[in-house]
């Protein structure tokens, strides 16, 4: 089963929710997943606060890693909150469109109830340009540095820029290797931003949690201004391994950081992975990651609702 089949039946699966009697569906399979997949309930009114929207019709970034030969539309990213019991998600700008956020301003225009937004911005982007994302529903920006250097967040430009997002009340999220974090966690806390980690730190899937860098990601728990998103697991190893991973991290952030400030996200359409994930797998892995079902409550509604303004 091919990318474009998958997405065909995404669009089953959306049409299933329109049935008399308010039918809700589990996530569907993805092709070649191992996991079937479960009608999943969380505890809590859930919101996802990792996932992406795109179609193959909009131009892409010159400078790229991936490029999606399928659509993950608006309308199939609600369908998928449906199925799954999640009452609001935030929109993450992929690394693939660049610093066009158009796609993701459209969505959240259209769900402004349920949707926020984290966009991608040159540091030489205006206020204007800012005060416009923030009436949208944008409430952060993201740092996307997977194969790209680390910004020289002490230059002018970048001093600037860091000053705007803070009167502004927005986050920071960081996408990078877990060694790079040290030297890039510093600054941007020093700011009086608060940061949030993508994917559990990116921990080095050759290392596990003995990678240096998650260790050092830890640290940071002593403090108030980082959290860390239990996400993408299957971008820090793949199989038994990964999962062993994902478990024994899950636990040593939780002991660090304390649920209040953790978060999860579904990752959706999981991109590069859609063959090995689901977030109906992702919401039932959270509960082997964090047992307590009181915790869980923090991780999936009180936390984000706060950093991502559904409660305003």
């Amino acid at each position: 089963m091919n990318r474009r089949t998958f997405c065909r039946d995404l669009l089953a699966g959306s049409l299933a929710l329109g049935l008399p009697g308010g039918l809700a569906l589990p996530d569907l399979a993805l092709p070649g997943s191992a996991r079937a997949a479960e009608p999943a309930s969380p505890a809590v009114t859930a919101v996802d606060t990792h996932a992406h929207v795109f179609t193959r019709a909009l131009t892409l970034a010159g400078e790229r890693r991936y490029a999606p030969d399928y659509d993950a539309s608006i309308a199939d990213y609600l369908a998928m909150l449906d199925r799954n019991g999640m009452a609001r998600g935030v929109l993450i700008q992929p690394s693939f469109l660049g610093t066009d956020n158009g796609y993701l301003l459209t969505a959240l225009r259209q769900a402004p109830e349920r949707l926020r937004g984290i966009a991608v911005l040159a540091p030489e982007a205006g206020p204007e340009t800012m005060r416009d994302l923030a009436e949208a529903g944008v409430v952060g920006l993201r740092l996307n540095l997977i194969g790209r250097p680390d910004p020289d967040l002490g230059a002018p430009v970048w001093q600037t820029h860091l000053a705007r997002v803070k009167d502004l009340g927005w986050q920071i999220e960081v996408q990078a290797e877990a060694r790079r974090l040290v030297h890039l966690l510093p600054p941007l806390v020093a700011a009086g931003i608060p940061v949030v980690i993508d994917h559990f730190g990116r921990i080095d899937p050759a290392l596990g949690i003995a990678d240096p860098g998650f260790e050092q990601l830890l640290g940071f728990g002593a403090g108030g201004g980082v959290w860390v998103k239990l996400s993408g697991a299957y971008r820090n190893g793949s199989g038994e391994a990964g999962r062993q991973t994902a478990r024994a991290a899950a636990e040593r952030l939780r002991a660090s950081f304390g649920a209040g400030r953790l978060l999860w996200g579904s990752d959706w359409p999981h991109t590069q992975f859609e063959t090995q994930a689901s977030p109906a797998a992702a919401l039932r892995d959270l509960e082997t990651w964090v047992p307590d079902a009181a915790e869980r409550r923090i991780i999936l509604g009180d936390t984000p609702a706060k950093l991502f303004r559904f409660d305003r």
